[in-house]
């Protein structure tokens, strides 16, 4: 993309926000209708291509990242070591101007060292609050598994509520505000596997997966030297991110596919395998998700493909099988797809 593309982005979408919206936008901000969804298209494809720079022959990874940015959510990026889950990160962060709050969560990290901490100042004989990276808007939470679950529940008030409170306190954080946590799924020594109430605040969880071979003989070329992200140009700004985030909310969602939604949630409440199924708030999550991706694809509105599609990325760590369904391999993956076929489409 162009400099001048960049341009063009910077200056319209940051008042394409509509009504309500809150500082972006205004009285005269235009509905989302289709030049805006034609717009925020092209948007979310110029951001995306941008960090496919970097983040080579992993384009649905990447534009799941994007979707759980611009629906206000968190992301869980779980997969073994070296495949390029820090610098999605990174370059998520590049694409958008942002600065990326970096935490490497180990056994002896403390709470304050992630939220921040009060300290007297002696000058003028009161508490002074000094932030932690958390309040960097973008926080890579790195191997947040090798964490006590002390310092993990830390994340809990910020990631539901977009808040910190620390000594009695109330911090707001800035917008976008948005955890993009890693873990290896494969070695369990020394970690402390995410409770269920954690999970259910990550509105994704989504794996790397190894390169093809012309991928990786694309990064040998291109990631000889360190740096690359660091020479990333800002096709987008935060401020846009923050529009673009508004014109998600008023996608359209018919009521028939919020009937489905519920269907869908009381599938897998019933289901045999399950032992504790979907949320209310996973089911506002799956609507929010759905209506990112149909603005993605240049629509005003949810179509049940938009449903189907981010269910399984959004829903499959919200679910606790049965032990005997452990036993019999049976996963949260298959448990969808029972739900999805049995679940008529309205």
């Amino acid at each position: 993309m162009t400099n001048a593309h960049s341009t063009d982005h910077d200056s319209s979408l940051a008042s394409a926000a509509p009504n309500g919206a809150g500082s972006v936008g205004g009285p005269a901000a235009l509905p989302f209708d289709e030049a805006r969804a034609k717009q925020f298209s092209a948007a979310f494809a110029a951001i995306a291509d941008s960090i496919e720079t970097v983040v080579r022959g992993k384009r649905g990874e990447i534009e799941l990242a994007l979707l759980c940015l611009l629906s206000g959510g968190h992301l869980l990026i779980e997969d073994v070591p070296g495949v390029g889950k820090t610098t999605l990160a990174k370059a998520l962060a590049g694409a958008i101007g942002a600065n990326l709050g970096r935490v490497q969560f180990t056994p002896d990290l403390l709470p304050a060292d992630v939220t921040g901490v009060s300290v007297w100042n002696r000058s003028d004989a009161s508490f002074e609050f000094r932030p932690g990276p958390i309040f960097t808007g973008l926080v890579l939470a790195d191997e947040i598994n090798r964490a006590s679950p002390k310092t993990q529940s830390s994340l809990l008030e910020a990631m539901a509520e977009g808040q910190v409170t620390v000594d009695g306190i109330t911090h707001p954080l800035p917008e976008p505000f948005m955890v993009l946590a890693t873990q290896n799924p494969i070695e369990q020594e020394g970690t402390y596997p995410l409770p269920e109430s954690q999970l259910d605040r990550f509105l994704m969880r989504i794996s790397m997966g190894y390169p093809d071979r012309a991928d990786e003989m694309g990064i040998l070329e291109t990631h000889q030297t360190d740096g690359v992200v660091n020479r990333m140009r800002a096709i987008a700004t935060v401020k846009d991110v923050v529009a673009m985030t508004a014109m998600v909310n008023e996608v359209h969602i018919d009521p028939a596919l919020r009937g489905y939604l519920i269907d869908l949630a009381e599938g897998t409440r019933r289901h045999p395998g399950v032992a504790l199924g979907m949320s209310p708030r996973a089911t506002l999550s799956l609507q929010r998700v759905s209506r990112a991706r149909a603005a993605a694809a240049g629509r005003t509105f949810v179509t049940d493909d938009d449903i189907k599609a981010m269910s399984v990325t959004v829903l499959s760590h919200r679910l606790i099988l049965t032990p005997d369904a452990s036993l019999k391999g049976i996963t949260a993956e298959q448990v969808l797809g029972d739900v999805l076929r049995a679940v008529p489409v309205p």
